[in-house]
């Protein structure tokens, strides 16, 4: 479809934003390779030395343009005064597609959902919309769904529907409604099955929409709730303390061509009907067939009609709930690495704005980054095998005065602008938070430094399983492994050691053959890569250990010293609907075959 309206323009400031981002990163991943060569041109350049001054060049500036994100977010926005919503309302509907999920936890979030917009002063329908095949799932939601219209007196304004077949799985259950139902509302607010939306959050969405005609979708910034593993606080805690200097820095880096993620996102129905119709990819999965990443392509559709598409992560009231153990983070993690890597054939489409295609691009490196810091290690590895450094450091003082100079000093250079990339980004946040007061919230600055260093230290020993997984997952549809769109698992519990195991011994047997072998080739490397190969080694330990509960001493966040009323109101409905209530369950078997 050609452009209704002239695609939205960046303006001066967020020119430049992106701009000075762009040439720190380029700089950054220069000085990066140049150090490389520097390294190694005192035995001559080969074409081992070329390759990895190429690989450190790509995954250097990708790090670097993450750091960027941070550091465009540290100065707050100035913030325009939430516009006030007049009558009428425009008519709005809140939309929750689902498949497969628990009814009562489903319908008792719509419960808590509808009390806090009916409190909110709004009038708007909600639509469950439901993709489960199975008959007695499909039972279940009806009654479940029955409950919930005879407490709420939903008769009226709070539906629900399953389709006759999973055509485009989410994407195609809202385009279905908005086929069929979407001519009677001008607003559709979009959420996932795990979504919670305070009604005051709503009611502001629904006036930034009524403000703005051109504005086609408004994307909130979801807080994940209700963690209770190590790693799903450790998630939480990122969310709410990084994840708002994150979000500032990607508005001011999108603009007017801002991102949806699928949920949590109110739209303007007349541009999603105009715009955002999602073709089936010619051949088979995984490149072909239906788009699974179908959010970002939406945004880019909307953009590419005229319509403004922004983030806002500081409209508070918006939640989510996050994947509980490694192997559920890397079971959806294989389902976006195909979406992402399917947007390789939309790179091309025709008449979409610049940064969409910029997006497009930066969620494929996401994960092809992963496969570039695996040839970067065996570069290194076998240049050292076959072309070792002659040079020894002659000083005593030095931590190992048997390693060759040169690679001392690359790998050296490579730490430092590892570590400067990774953690500074942080300590920048942290900092930001103590001057603005809002690490009082998360405790204390002496609480929220610990945790800062916490989920640095988690995230450091897991990013080389976490490393192994996408690698792993790239390859496989890069060589047309299709892994479908699997059900979420929303009650997992913690894993034992054997579920671990089940799903990442070959990660073990991966490190410990990559350690002996280098032990054996070139035991100078040795030190150097166990900081890669140790976690990898004691990755079904890592994987278990984190998944155990954990208490609220460590991860503090805002919501849990005040916990949000439609949360509150959630938990006391699912504790009436289940009485007693029923144990928390492992993680079915299932999931763990699927994570392996």
């Amino acid at each position: 479809m050609s452009p209704m309206r002239p695609i939205p323009r960046a303006d001066t400031r967020t020119q430049f934003v992106r701009a000075a981002s762009l040439v720190t990163a380029a700089l950054a991943a220069l000085v990066a390779s140049v150090l490389m060569m520097d390294a190694s041109v005192q035995d001559g350049v080969d074409i081992l030395d070329l390759v990895r001054a190429l690989l450190i060049f790509v995954t250097t500036g990708w790090l670097a343009w993450g750091a960027m994100l941070a550091f465009a977010g540290i100065l707050p926005l100035r913030r325009q005064p939430a516009p006030e919503l007049h009558s009428p309302q425009p008519a709005t509907v809140v939309l929750v597609p689902i498949c497969n999920e628990d009814p009562i936890c489903t319908f008792a979030r719509v419960a808590a959902m509808d009390r806090s917009i009916r409190e909110a002063g709004l009038n708007c329908d909600i639509a469950v919309l439901s993709d489960t095949r199975e008959p007695a799932a499909n039972d279940r939601e009806r009654a479940a769904f029955a409950r919930l219209l005879e407490e709420a007196d939903g008769a009226g304004r709070i539906y629900y529907r399953c389709r006759d077949n999973g055509r485009g799985r989410k994407a195609g259950n809202v385009e279905d409604f908005i086929r069929r139902s979407g001519g009677a509302y001008d607003l559709a607010v979009i959420l996932d099955a795990d979504s919670l939306m305070e009604g005051s959050a709503i009611r502001e969405m629904i006036a930034r929409m009524q403000a703005d005609p051109q504005l086609g979708l408004l994307q909130t910034l979801p807080r994940i709730v209700s963690a209770r593993s190590f790693f799903g606080r450790a998630m939480q805690f990122a969310s709410a303390f990084h994840g708002p200097v994150f979000t500032r820095g990607l508005a001011r880096m999108q603009g007017a061509t801002g991102p949806f993620w699928g949920h949590n996102a109110i739209v303007r129905i007349r541009a999603f009907a105009e715009s955002c119709g999602l073709p089936e990819l010619s051949g088979k999965p995984p490149f072909g067939g239906h788009i699974l990443s179908h959010d970002y392509v939406e945004a880019a559709l909307l953009a590419r009609a005229g319509w403004k598409v922004q983030v806002d992560g500081s409209i508070e009231g918006s939640y989510e709930e996050g994947p509980e153990n490694v192997l559920s983070y890397a079971k959806r993690d294989r389902r976006w690495c195909q979406g992402n890597l399917q947007h390789i054939r939309l790179l091309g489409a025709p008449g979409l704005a610049p940064w969409s295609r910029f997006v497009f691009l930066q969620g494929i490196m996401a994960y092809l980054v992963s496969l570039f810091w695996a040839g970067f290690l065996l570069a290194s590895l076998a240049a050292t095998v076959w072309a070792p450094a002659p040079d020894y450091f002659p000083d005593p003082h030095q931590l190992f005065p048997s390693f060759p100079s040169d690679r001392t000093k690359e790998i050296t250079a490579l730490a430092v602008g590892i570590v400067g990339l990774l953690i500074l980004p942080k300590f920048a946040i942290l900092a930001e938070a103590a001057l603005t007061r809002r690490v009082r919230s998360f405790g204390s600055t002496a609480r929220a430094l610990v945790s800062v260093l916490a989920e640095i230290l988690l995230t450091s020993l897991l990013a080389p399983v976490m490393l192994m997984y996408q690698s792993r997952a790239v390859l496989q549809v890069l060589l047309r492994s299709d892994g479908g769109w699997p059900a979420s698992n929303r009650a997992e519990g913690h894993l034992s050691i054997w579920q671990a195991m089940g799903a990442s011994l070959w990660i073990s047997f991966f490190g410990a053959a990559t350690l002996l072998a280098v032990s054996w080739i070139s035991p100078d490397l040795t030190f150097w890569l166990l900081p890669v190969c140790v976690p990898m080694i004691a990755a079904p330990i890592l994987i278990a250990w984190s998944s155990r509960p954990l208490t609220h001493a460590l991860f503090r966040v805002p919501e849990e010293t005040s916990l949000p009323p439609v949360v509150s109101e959630y938990h006391r409905i699912v504790d009436r609907w289940i009485a007693p209530r029923r144990p928390e369950p492992d993680m079915m078997p299932e999931m763990a075959d699927a994570a392996a």
